[in-house]
């Protein structure tokens, strides 16, 4: 990362104040709910503590079973130096209500924007201690359509300040000219003045000397233009990234700073050339991502909501939709960092009701401050290429629905001018081309499920730009080829990335027997609390789908088989929308000798060769014809599967009975910051090491040293156990144990006992 150093200089006949500061409020808080007290460290998410219940869980089936209901949290803390003391919430499931010392300081709503209350006013000046209460009211059942969490989930911050300073998210970099020595960026800086009488100011931008008066209560901005000389251009496959420093100085000394990360890069949609990206065409393989982070909950630690976009940039993705609210800082800096493009969304929906006490209750009156509140926040992040206004809208037919999303766009434009607007439009019935008068006031029109109108469509408007929003996992290899065929198209976005808690059941294949029909029939799926149509489940286990779905989109001669499950093997398959058949890396079918198994590779390599026990089973060309997949009937008997193309080799092998466990950490060392985690995954293995794909082993994980179990959890929807308990079964022969670092330096002793050999390792805390 290489640092641009700006340095406003402001020369003002006031006493200089102490420097911002920004500290992490997330430990020592005590939570009340049902008339019981407990401590805990934020983020916090109370429903994922209990069991998914149909019988009590007043979410109901699109909040997979879970509580919800109210809380509050309490904090004590002295009154720090500086003219300004805020606290800044990222995000509180719902309806928080903030008071000091007794007194209310502020409310907000929306569950998943930021908001910052001033509490100076109610502070102790003397050596008292202040209270601080939290109450969170999500006890208007139903307000969602998936898991939302309940509580405080996201960070707070207590931020102390001069009462001359750089406005919040007062810092806007944007590119203005590139070549390939230049590049000319933007800069603006407000300034804003929360003292009782005007500030007169010289300021030094870049060289550029103003005088400017900001008054008293107002805000001031001011812009200069810079020059990159040789710039590194931002780009998933290279997300290089300059930091710009801003400091605020009163009478020689400073008295704020912001540094700003940003990427440079230009990027255009037309429906000729598609997306360009730095002037290069790029094909969008995305995916939708709601904002719980499965076994967790709602609970956004960062190194949660970093795994979540590595996960899917492994998975082969270059492009996340925030389905269907604004993500956190976390998220859309790995994003940054990582290399991943993003689409930020707003709302699921606006003035008619998805359900009894959703968004649609505060639309009118909290829209533009919640979508202002997220481009503020997220306008520096180079991931983000554009902005989503909402998603499948109930009143769509309603022409006043044209006039909504205008107002919107022009909330969003106030803020930021750079990116297009995009939105996810959807149809139920036939009546699709009325939305035309709707389409227009988009940049980008977001198709959910109805890419199959897009020649009509673009022979009454061919300048339109279509992307479709959402589609269905099984037809990855039809929406891989419009992207590849049509310009116009310029990505498909799945859903989903990862399986998600709530909207109970979508994606589920069920046997005969269970209950059926999709996850929205009468009564919902009450034995499931997720949705399982992901390309990775809960666990981080990628499923066939993914490595398929990769294969489409990557140039290269990658390898990967997995086998179909024998319909009737455990029951008469039935599937849903948002399914694919079950597939498994499994060659275990005891019962099913001498009948015919279903096989899949994957690849871009022309031909395909299948053994089983060294012996060959077939050839098949692969192509896209055969929508670069081969497939064999192979009679089942124990042994090695052994597929090879290319020059590469894989195999899938009988298991063995269960013989131990294997635990892997995704790092060996953590941070001892209270906030850092580490996942474990256990796996249930044979004598060979290989793992026993069917295996349901309980197990109980026992954590000593400097750290605490924070979930441990299979991949299976219908489990009942809390996330959060020290027990689980795992499922598929897999599970997940998190741990969190405690404060302090050490070593961190995971044992995770069973019917087999207790197994252990060891994660350092530094």
């Amino acid at each position: 990362m290489r640092k641009i150093l700006l340095t406003l200089l402001i020369t003002i006949t006031a006493t200089a104040a102490q420097a911002m500061k920004q500290t992490l409020f997330d430990s020592g808080w005590s939570f009340i709910r049902d008339g019981k007290t407990v401590t805990v460290n934020l983020p916090h998410d109370w429903d994922i503590y209990n069991a998914p219940d149909p019988e009590t869980g007043t979410t109901g089936t699109g909040g997979g079973w879970y509580p919800g209901g109210k809380g509050t949290y309490r904090k004590t803390f002295f009154t720090p130096e500086g003219d300004l003391v805020k606290l800044h919430f990222e995000g509180v499931y719902q309806k928080a209500t903030v008071r000091v010392n007794g007194s209310e300081v502020g409310q907000h709503a929306y569950g998943y924007t930021p908001f910052t209350v001033d509490i100076t006013p109610y502070l102790y000046k003397d050596k008292r201690e202040n209270e601080l209460s939290v109450d969170v009211d999500n006890s208007e059942q139903p307000n969602c359509r998936w898991y939302s969490g309940s509580g405080i989930y996201r960070h707070v911050w207590l931020q102390t300040m001069p009462a001359l300073h750089i406005a919040e998210n007062g810092v806007f970099v944007t590119t203005q000219e590139i070549s390939a020595d230049r590049a000319l960026m933007r800069i603006e800086v407000t300034v804003a003045n929360e003292s009782d009488h005007d500030r007169n100011a010289m300021v030094d931008v870049g060289g550029n000397l103003l005088m400017i008066v900001v008054a008293a209560g107002q805000s001031k901005t001011v812009q200069t233009t810079y020059a990159v000389r040789n710039p590194k251009l931002w780009s998933p496959e290279d997300p290089y990234l300059y930091e710009a420093v801003v400091d605020l100085k009163e009478a020689g000394s400073v008295i704020d700073s912001q540094s700003i990360s940003y990427g440079i890069r230009t990027f255009s949609f037309d429906s000729e050339r598609g997306f360009l990206l730095n002037g290069k065409p790029v094909l969008i393989n995305g995916t939708c991502v709601h904002h719980d982070d499965g076994v967790l909950g709602a609970m956004a630690f960062d190194a949660a909501e970093i795994r979540k976009v590595r996960l899917m940039k492994d998975a082969g993705f270059n492009l996340i939709r925030t389905a269907h609210n604004p993500t956190t800082r976390a998220f859309l800096d790995a994003c940054d960092s990582i290399g991943m493009l993003v689409i930020g969304e707003a709302f699921d929906g606006w003035r008619s009701s998805k359900t009894d006490h959703d968004y649609s209750t505060l639309f009118d009156k909290n829209y533009r401050d919640d979508i202002q509140a997220m481009v503020l926040r997220d306008r520096n992040h180079p991931s983000i290429i554009c902005w989503s206004i909402g998603n499948e809208v109930i009143e769509r037919k309603d022409i006043r629905v044209v006039t909504t999303a205008r107002n919107l766009k022009k909330a969003i434009l106030e803020m930021d001018a750079t990116r297009p607007v995009t939105e996810a439009l959807c149809s139920w019935d036939r009546d699709w081309e009325i939305y035309d008068p709707h389409a227009e006031v988009l940049d980008v029109v977001g198709y959910n499920y109805m890419i199959f109108k897009h020649e009509t469509d673009h022979e009454r408007d061919p300048k339109r730009v279509m992307w479709q929003t959402e589609s269905y996992p099984r037809d990855a290899f039809k929406n891989w080829a419009l992207v590849q065929d049509y310009p116009y198209i310029v990505g498909d976005i799945v859903w989903t990335g990862l399986d998600y808690l709530g909207e109970s059941g979508i994606g589920r294949n069920y046997y005969d027997g269970e209950r059926a029909g999709e996850h929205y029939v009468d009564g919902g799926q009450p034995d499931w609390h997720g949705a399982y149509c992901g390309d990775v489940d809960i666990t981080g286990w990628r499923k066939p789908v993914s490595h398929y779905r990769e294969t489409l989109w990557k140039d290269s001669e990658d390898l990967y088989m997995a086998v179909r499950e024998p319909d009737g093997h455990h029951g008469k398959i039935r599937q849903t929308a948002w399914s694919v058949w079950p597939m498994w890396e499994n060659w275990n079918w005891s019962g099913w000798e001498g009948k015919p198994v279903d096989v899949e590779i994957y690849t871009k390599a022309p031909e395909v060769k299948l053994y089983l026990n060294d012996k060959l089973i077939g050839v098949k060309s692969v192509n896209r014809s055969t929508e670069f997949k081969a497939v064999f009937a192979v009679p089942y008997e124990a042994g090695t599967l052994r597929a090879e193309a290319g020059g590469k080799s894989v195999t899938l092998s009988t298991a063995g009975e269960p013989a131990r466990l294997r635990l892997t950490v995704d790092r060996s060392i953590i941070n001892a910051d209270g906030q850092d985690l580490a996942f474990v995954t256990v796996e249930v293995v044979d004598s060979e090491g290989r793992i026993c794909p069917e295996a349901s082993i309980p197990c109980n994980a026992v954590l000593k040293g400097q750290g605490q179990l924070l979930a441990f959890a299979s991949a299976d929807l219908k489990d009942r156990e809390p996330a959060t308990s020290a027990s689980v079964t795992t499922w598929k022969g897999r599970a997940l144990l998190v741990v969190r670092s405690s404060e302090g330096k050490g070593r961190i002793q995971v044992s995770i006992n069973s019917s087999l050999p207790t197994a252990s390792l060891a994660i350092k805390t530094h």
